[in-house]
């Protein structure tokens, strides 16, 4: 046996360290480690529970919202509170756009280049390619001259960057599969997709007041009232977006799967799935959002759970803290304690949350299979499509079947679909919100009869001061808790629980390796110095490392922590 360490991992967010055994080809064993110590929950402690929801989501600069969201929605609890159904509609309008930002942004500009290799595209045939696109249903209104024209010049500059190919590129290698033309194709939305993710982030800037961290997502509603422009302007940029992921993200994910079959075979992971919810239907129920909350416990195979907080549990035993304790959420135990990286004690700064006593996914796969079980009717229509398209793509006699999602590229493939949805549904908010405010139907509306300066039906006040709240949510990397004792108004005790936490987990107090990790086992190796499989396995889960770690000092000078983590980075 043979180890492979992959450390940095890149084109992820945060510091992560992946170091596997290798044996016959494939990995037998692995560990999954995060970089540094995060302490958020401390820093929260003693403010306001309005103070927490803004400071939160500086925990992230590509998922705040959902981190904002789920803050606000604990202390909500504790304060008695039901939103109005206007601030119901921005708020998922604001969420759907950071959303849309991160699968965009994570799709084309971080995962992709595992796939597509930029300078192939310069031997693309121009007239191939339009027809090629044509063919595959994706968008053919890209002047794919230009973007060659453009390529061109870049690699006569010699800087290539991440266009390099590195690993997969090296000493002619053939981890690349696809096409010249598909390759030009695959590149042009590259590029597009700067654009496009710019442009769900100039959403939420709209409605939020700025991006990232936005300002207007409040306990008890929100602080944006629209205005007949901001409105005009809003389905003016939620059509724009929908028409270039509607004919785009799904059509190139079938387009270059039958070149990386062989990824739907193995990166299966725990078989164990959980969402918490997103996207607030008027019931105001996890149950009925849009994406509906659940727990698959048997797979697809078993019965959607409902979630049962009482379940969740934590274990630190090789984790950088400390004690080697179990604790049941909501708790408020953070007390780090770094020792030494090691593998067969303690080896991250991420606890090892479990779900009655097992490990869980969590994520945009997670989401797609409670939403199918649950029947979501945009999800179960477009999940049997995708699977129609894929067979038909990778010459299947049928439909490709469900279980083929629970794979490495099926984990990458099945978010597209979510990517749809959320467009879609921007499209209807708007109309939604449009039809709140106008009291009558979006066909009435224009945009100049509009204005309103107060904030009837957007914002509650608090009925009462004290007691706890958990908010269940979902970042678009997958399940987040933000739970929250408050006393007189200020926070006792607070506990954030987030996607990539879940997913990064080490090693729990049964023994039973995290999601990645189990993932990991299995893993083709076919050189163990670039273990290419082993990195698209870990970019599927695009975890979010800056999220499950994340180191702050406060302006007054207290430390949390003093140490240096086993990478030499403070």
């Amino acid at each position: 046996m043979a180890r492979s360490v992959i450390d940095p991992i890149t084109r992820i967010e945060g510091h992560m360290r992946c170091e596997m055994e290798v044996q016959g080809g494939k990995v037998v064993d692995a560990w999954v480690s995060g970089g540094s110590f995060r302490g958020m929950e401390k820093v929260v402690e003693h403010r306001a529970p309005e103070d927490a929801a803004q400071i939160v989501q500086r925990i992230c600069g590509v998922c705040p919202v959902s981190h904002n969201h789920s803050s606000t929605i604990a202390a909500e609890k504790v304060y008695g509170i039901t939103i109005p159904n206007r601030a119901r509609i921005i708020r998922n309008l604001i969420e759907g756009a950071q959303f849309l930002h991160s699968h965009i942004l994570w799709f084309y500009n971080l995962a992709a280049l595992d796939y597509v290799n930029p300078l192939n595209a310069l031997t693309a045939d121009i007239a191939d390619t339009f027809d090629l696109a044509k063919t595959a249903g994706t968008s053919a209104n890209t002047d794919f001259a230009d973007v060659k024209a453009r390529l061109e010049k870049f690699a006569d500059n010699g800087q290539l960057s991440i266009f390099s190919g590195n690993w997969f590129d090296a000493d002619g290698g053939t981890a690349y599969k696809l096409p010249p033309e598909l390759d030009l194709i695959c590149t042009a939305h590259y590029l597009e997709a700067l654009k496009y993710q710019a442009r769900s982030s100039e959403i939420a800037g709209l409605l939020g007041g700025k991006m990232p961290h936005v300002m207007t997502i409040i306990p008890g509603g929100t602080a944006f009232v629209p205005t007949a422009q901001k409105l005009d302007d809003l389905w003016g940029m939620v059509n724009e977006i929908y028409d270039w992921v509607s004919t785009t993200v799904i059509q190139d994910t079938l387009a270059i799967a039958p070149f990386y079959a062989d990824g739907l075979t193995w990166g299966g992971g725990c078989g164990r799935f959980g969402a918490w919810g997103v996207f607030e239907a008027p019931s105001m129920q996890m149950n009925d959002r849009y994406l509906p909350a659940g727990v698959l416990m048997g797979g697809l195979g078993g019965s959607v759970d409902d979630v049962d907080e009482s379940k969740i549990y934590e274990y630190v035993g090789h984790s950088w803290y400390e004690g080697d304790g179990l604790y049941q959420s909501p708790d408020f135990t953070t007390n780090p304690l770094f020792t030494e990286y090691n593998v067969e004690d303690r080896y991250s700064w991420c606890k090892a949350p479990s779900y009655d006593g097992k490990a869980l996914e969590t994520g945009p796969l997670a989401r797609i299979l409670v939403a199918y079980k649950r029947g979501v009717p945009f999800i179960t229509e477009n999940v049997d499509k995708f699977l129609t398209d894929l067979g038909k793509g990778l010459g299947l006699p049928g439909a490709a079947p469900v279980d083929a999602a629970i794979s490495m590229l099926g984990r990458v493939a099945v978010r597209q679909v979510e990517t749809l949805y959320v467009a879609q549904l921007m499209k209807e908010w708007t109309l939604e919100l449009i039809e709140a405010v106008k009291g009558g139907t979006s066909a009435d509306f224009k945009p100049e009869d509009y204005a309103t300066d107060n904030f009837d039906g957007y914002f509650e006040t608090p009925k009462v001061n004290s007691g706890s709240g958990t908010g269940f949510w979902e970042a678009p990397r997958g399940a987040l808790y933000h739970s929250e004792k408050v006393v007189d108004g200020k926070i006792e005790g607070y506990q954030i629980i987030i996607p990539t936490t879940w997913n990064l987990a080490p090693i729990n107090q049964n023994g039973e390796h995290g999601p990645i990790e189990q993932a990991l086992i299995g893993c083709p190796v076919e050189d163990i110095e670039k273990p290419i499989n082993a990195l698209r396995l870990v970019h599927s889960y695009d975890p979010c490392v800056s999220c499950a770690v994340h180191v702050s000092e406060p302006a007054t000078g207290k430390h949390f922590e003093t140490v240096t983590n086993p990478w030499g980075v403070r």
